[in-house]
């Protein structure tokens, strides 16, 4: 659906509620209930028009901030919240090593670089991330079943019916606190399958400042791209 020259990608569901969000990549999503109308959606759109271009306007101002990273010597690369700069070697590594404060990748292999990286983010996220959810399942009280990590375009994670969890590879960017809200985000999706306020009531429970590490995504999430 296009209005005011903006496409908005419409997702009927069963629920009572319009909400509207800007994705991660800039593209504009609305959640309206499978009881509307086609006509009726374009008018529950029009009367969001102030919220839609205010926070169009915030994403294009976080996203200023976005690299476009070279993987040249000197280039700073993100791990657990803090940056790392590139150095080239002349030996074959046949991956991507962080030692003594500095990325290591072979000029033999920087055809394959981002290759390389995303599988340094694979296994390092596998590292931290399989002792949180074990120390927070517990906690919550829950028990996912099947977890991978992938590459879920526009999302952080995601948590399926069937009680599935994914997380985006991205997130051995963030910082070990900011990790342990994505487990937690989406553990919590395992007893409410949406974000009702029963939903934040138990992020809430168990991490009572999430509200900070939101606010670290939404302003950092923009560098945390190869």
């Amino acid at each position: 659906m296009v209005i005011w020259g903006i496409d908005i990608q419409i997702t009927k569901s069963n629920r009572k509620t319009v909400s509207i969000y800007i994705e991660r990549d800039g593209t504009v999503a609305a959640l309206v209930p499978e009881y509307l109308t086609d006509e009726e959606v374009t008018e529950v759109i029009k009367t969001k028009e102030y919220q839609i271009h205010k926070n169009l306007a915030q994403w294009i101002q976080l996203n200023e901030a976005k690299i476009e990273r070279e993987y040249v010597n000197g280039q700073s690369f993100m791990y657990l919240g803090r940056n790392y700069r590139l150095r080239l070697v002349e030996e074959k590594l046949g991956e991507v090593i962080l030692k003594n404060g500095y990325f290591l990748l072979s000029k033999q292999e920087k055809a394959k670089a981002k290759e390389l990286f995303i599988d340094f983010y694979k296994a390092k996220l596998k590292e931290k991330i399989f002792p949180i959810i074990s120390r927070y399942k517990g906690q919550m009280n829950v028990e996912p079943q099947e977890l991978k990590i992938m590459e879920l375009q526009n999302r952080w994670a995601s948590c399926a019916l069937k009680g599935n969890v994914n997380f985006h590879w991205k997130c051995a960017m963030a910082p070990i606190d900011v990790l342990n809200y994505i487990v937690v985000h989406e553990l919590a999706h395992l007893i409410h399958p949406n974000h009702s306020p029963e939903f934040w009531n138990t992020v809430d429970k168990v991490l009572a400042n999430y509200d900070n590490h939101i606010k670290w995504l939404r302003i950092n999430g923009a560098g945390m791209d190869l």
